[in-house]
């Protein structure tokens, strides 16, 4: 099981950016995938969250410092997960981090199995 994270960089305040998560090992299909982020000196958080079965999408959820701005959303065609990012904020700058766990479940489930390694993005001027 691998998540490969990709995607972030430097964006504007109030641009927007799209990151994935490309999976491989396994299908996304009857997983519960979630991206969390984790600023510098900060714990990592959980932001969204989106569940499946039978391969398709069940439920999402978002935390709310970031509902109504990001929205993840599932391709199994190609494997990948995504999280699209709107009216960015300097404060929405960190580490970026996506994680599944198998089977079906609502958000948020109760842990997360497997995680990728992060894609940094930082919004500024």
């Amino acid at each position: 099981v691998q998540l490969q994270a990709s995607g972030g960089g430097l964006v504007q305040p109030g641009g927007s950016l799209r990151i994935s998560c490309v999976a491989s090992g396994f299908t996304l299909d009857d997983y519960a995938i979630a991206w969390f982020r984790q600023a510098p000196g900060q714990e990592r958080v959980g932001l969204s969250c989106l569940t499946t079965r039978d391969g398709n999408t069940y439920n999402t959820d978002s935390v709310r410092g970031v509902r109504g701005r990001f929205t993840i959303s599932k391709d199994s065609s190609k494997n990948t997960v995504y999280l699209q990012m709107n009216t960015l904020k300097p404060e929405d700058t960190a580490v970026y981090y996506c994680a599944v766990l198998p089977g079906f479940y609502s958000c948020p489930p109760p842990r997360w199995d497997y995680w990728g390694q992060g894609t940094r993005v930082t919004v500024s001027s």
